[in-house]
């Protein structure tokens, strides 16, 4: 079987995986993987780009070690983040991470102008302070994007460095909010809402397409052969994530949960409707055009950073800790995990105490009743989300699909079956490389067919878990 090269950079970590798929077979092996995360610098938080090159460089390497060459790569990263290039395809400064603080006040200036109703209608996204359209205008006074050629989306951007294809992909270009829901290409009146001068928005290209062949210098360096080609695929990293949600048919819900986590349905198409507005829901664009309908809930942050505090005292056996949070049992506090307290790094535990000390509520003692705390509030705010997203779609769920690395957590699992009242099955742990893969294999060749199709494949070659509610639980607010 042809070798396909995942470059999966997530918001805490990266990793490089080569994967190989045929009719009845699925395999995906990591070859590089390496810790990701914003870096402080000059009082706000970047993301180290050339640093990641370098890493992604080192994992092509052990590729083409292990396996000669490759018939494609295709990257995917976290949504929002961009960098800004020169004419002559110089990177402009370093670019900045979401989490940086520079976007405070800015979605207030652009709602003056623009009703939210308005902007929903024509980007059809929910509100978040740091989506795109909010970064560039927080920019668009400064030097650097009045120098700019081009502003590509972090994936993007990678494509450019490795191989000189300037453009945009479709499923991430629609996380901007610069792009037309209807279409899924750029609208100008958005991008002038933004600040953008005129021409520095690449093509849009759709996931599946072959971009071209890899520039001399990356084929030197990591030893890969000059027919390898980069893809397209869903170069938001939810977008591949949902490719490999293993379901048997269309009633499910899916939460794609890492950092972040991505609770939402697909649909045929969005729904805009102003009950959906007042949800803060968003629509943004799957592979073969499918609508991927969800809100962002905080994910496993608050808990990374929780054990990252407690780790600079003593290591964390974080199975250990959450044995000890499981034998807690229920009916422990609840913080509502979205709180945008939680939202920046640094020390989180007494940010959740306070949480629940603001609440009326006693707050947790010691790590095992924080760790239970924050995994209770998560799972509750992904079943009522769940709940959410049936209501205003109308679409049926029957089981809720939870991939991504918080599969591993088998307590949060069953806290958010508990919770949703429906079967939870985990897994895959690394459903974004393995669509990633998949839409590579399909546009080499290697595999055909539907989404469901590649679903199917994914559902009989991986390790899943179900996870039942727990009758006197179930359906727990």
């Amino acid at each position: 079987m042809s070798v396909h090269i995942a470059v999966d950079l997530g918001a805490s970590s990266g990793r490089v995986m080569a994967g190989a798929a045929a009719p009845g077979r699925l395999e995906l092996t990591e070859l590089h993987r390496f810790p990701n995360g914003p870096v402080p610098l000059a009082g706000g938080l970047v993301t180290d780009a050339v640093g990641l090159w370098q890493q992604v460089l080192h994992g092509l390497r052990a590729v083409a070690r292990a396996h000669g060459d490759a018939a494609t790569v295709a990257v995917d990263t976290w949504a929002v983040d961009y960098g800004l290039l020169a004419a002559d395809g110089t990177l402009l400064g370093t670019p900045r991470h979401y989490r940086d603080p520079r976007t405070g006040g800015v979605a207030e200036r652009v709602l003056a102008r623009v009703p939210g109703p308005d902007l929903y209608a024509r980007n059809g996204l929910q509100h978040l302070p740091f989506t795109t359209i909010y970064q560039l205008l927080a920019e668009a006074d400064g030097p650097l994007l009045a120098a700019a050629s081009d502003v590509l989306l972090l994936p993007d951007l990678f494509g450019f460095w490795l191989s000189g294809v300037r453009g945009a992909e479709a499923t991430n270009a629609s996380t901007t909010g610069l792009a037309d829901v209807a279409t899924g290409r750029w609208a100008p009146d958005l991008a002038e809402l933004a600040g953008l001068p005129a021409g520095v928005l690449p093509p849009v290209h759709d996931p599946g397409a072959v971009l071209g062949g890899l520039r001399p210098d990356v084929l030197a360096t990591t030893g890969l052969g000059a027919s390898t080609r980069l893809v397209a695929v869903g170069s938001h990293d939810t977008a591949s994530a949902v490719v490999a949600v293993p379901a048997e048919d269309e009633a499910f819900a899916y939460v794609a949960c890492g950092t972040w986590g991505l609770v939402g349905v697909e649909l045929e198409r969005p729904v805009l409707s102003a009950e959906s507005f007042a949800a803060n829901f968003t629509n943004e664009r799957g592979v073969d055009d499918r609508i991927r309908y969800l809100r962002n809930v905080m994910g496993l942050w608050v808990l990374q950073q929780c054990v990252a505090e407690w780790s600079a005292d003593a290591p964390v056996d974080l199975a250990d800790l959450l044995a000890a949070a499981a034998a807690l049992g229920p009916g422990g506090p609840r913080v509502d995990i979205d709180d945008p307290r939680f939202l920046a790094p640094g020390p989180m535990a007494g940010r959740v105490r306070r949480a629940v000390a603001e609440s009326g509520g006693r707050p947790p003692a010691g790590p095992a009743e924080v760790a239970r705390c924050v995994l209770d509030s998560l799972a509750d705010a992904f079943a009522r989300t769940v709940a959410d997203a049936v209501r205003l779609s109308g679409h049926p769920v029957r089981v809720v699909h939870l991939v991504g690395g918080g599969a591993r957590n088998r307590l949060l699992c069953q806290l958010t079956a508990n919770a949703c009242g429906l079967p939870v099955v985990a897994g895959p742990v690394e459903a974004t490389a393995l669509g990633n893969v998949l839409v590579q294999a399909r546009a080499a060749g290697d595999l055909s067919g539907s989404l469901e199709g590649l679903r199917d494949l994914v559902r009989r070659t991986s390790d899943l878990t179900t996870h039942q509610p727990e009758p006197t639980t179930a359906g727990a607010p």
